[in-house]
């Protein structure tokens, strides 16, 4: 039995859901095959992603093809009410609401899983992680799972070298057609629509505060660049702060950027990225807040525990005046701005990424006899296969090698 907010939201959800499906054409045409194929006749799948219309395309292209779906979401702040009883409203188990404490998100996590389910589709990997320490006797049910971001892969990857993956993992997010993508053009426009939307500033001559300099990081530095912002980016790998240099940006250490940022954005996947020495150094009015999947990269538990007045501006920004006098905003409490103060990534980005994430699944479900245990990574034609099709319903055509050609570049001798 689902367990949503409010079953009454249902019309507001299906509206957002058309709309889309009506610019999601990968899914839609993968999904039009698979309803005839019915590849997942038979296969529970448990899915947690964020729960917001461009997820729920996914599940009910899944459902059509044949999968018994329970769902969930992989946020708190990012499940979209209307969104989930939409889902439930046709008989779909779903089990999330907007603003779930810790013990209702792992609970509604639970629910979804307790179908017993063959396949997973996780994003962050809260699923996975689940199931391989409270719910283990789940695991011999599991023909694998596929995985949507970083944070999530890189949990896999440390679970793989500990000996502890006891499934086939699909790592989603490393696909060249997931982090092009999504990571880079996704991030950089969802994460300063949220910025924007919930601060109402301008971003043009400010100073911003890149950290990280992945893929998430490129896209919102470009971003911010196009904003008519001074960027500066902070790293801890040496190339890529190289390479965020040769990009035109100032590199600097934390420290340092904490005395002249205006706006800061971190996008690492790591934790303490902002903490107690450099909240100290912040200017007075300084905006921070996270595009990485967990709310632990700015370190707003010491705030909450340590500023002298806490108070909300405005939804979505909270004020903490420290004890030297000087207030920094927070915004959506440190969690993924794009999708806590905004709607996400752009719809016909997650339509590449969900697209691969429905073609990988489709292959799990094929290969369930022959996969082992561990992180693999998405087939060469599924991505092929998504960036071809993409390139026709934008109307563009490339060039094809020539046999010659072919003969040449696999060739040693000239």
């Amino acid at each position: 039995m689902s367990e949503i907010r409010d079953i009454s939201l249902a019309p507001s959800g299906e509206r957002k859901i058309e709309w889309a499906r009506r610019n999601m054409p990968l899914l839609g045409l993968i999904g039009g095959e698979f309803k005839k194929t019915k590849p997942f006749a038979g296969l529970k799948i448990t899915l947690s992603v964020h729960m917001e219309a461009k997820t729920a395309c996914l599940c009910r292209m899944l459902e059509d093809a044949g999968a018994e779906m329970h769902v969930t979401g992989c946020n708190p702040l990012s499940t979209q009410d209307d969104v989930a009883a939409a889902l439930a409203s046709r008989g779909m188990d779903v089990h999330a609401w907007h603003g779930a404490t810790a013990e209702e998100y792992e609970a509604h996590l639970a629910a979804a899983l307790s179908c017993g389910p063959h396949i997973i589709i996780d994003d962050g990997g809260d699923l996975v992680n689940l199931v391989h320490t409270k719910l283990r006797e789940l695991i011999p049910g599991v023909i694998g799972g596929c995985e949507e971001t970083t944070t999530g892969v890189i949990r896999l990857r440390s679970m793989q070298r500990d000996g502890e993956l006891r499934f086939p993992m699909i790592t989603v997010n490393n696909a060249r057609c997931k982090y092009l993508f999504d990571n880079r053009y996704g991030t950089g426009q969802s994460a300063w629509d949220g910025v924007i939307r919930t601060t109402n500033l301008v971003v043009s001559g400010k100073h911003v505060v890149v950290a990280g300099y992945g893929w998430c990081g490129r896209g919102i530095a470009m971003r911010a660049k196009g904003y008519g912002a001074r960027v500066i980016v902070c790293e801890v790998d040496p190339v890529k702060a190289l390479e965020a240099m040769m990009d035109g940006f100032e590199v600097m250490p934390m420290e340092d950027a904490a005395q002249v940022g205006d706006m800061f954005i971190t996008s690492t996947g790591c934790r303490d990225v902002i903490t107690e020495k450099h909240f100290r150094l912040l200017k007075d009015g300084a905006v921070l807040c996270n595009a990485g999947h967990f709310n632990v990269e700015v370190d707003v538990a010491w705030l909450d525990r340590h500023a002298v007045k806490r108070e909300e501006q405005k939804p979505n920004i909270m004020g903490y005046t420290l004890d030297n006098g000087r207030t920094v905003y927070v915004l959506a409490e440190g969690r993924l701005v794009n999708l806590a103060s905004g709607d996400g990534h752009p719809v016909e980005i997650m339509d590449m990424s969900f697209a691969i994430q429905a073609l990988s699944a489709k292959y799990l479900a094929d290969n369930r006899d022959a996969l082992k245990p561990g992180v693999i990574p998405v087939p060469e034609e599924v991505d092929l296969f998504v960036a071809r099709k993409k390139l026709e319903a934008c109307g563009l055509a490339i060039d094809e090698l020539t046999e010659e050609q072919k003969k040449y570049l696999d060739s040693w001798a000239l």
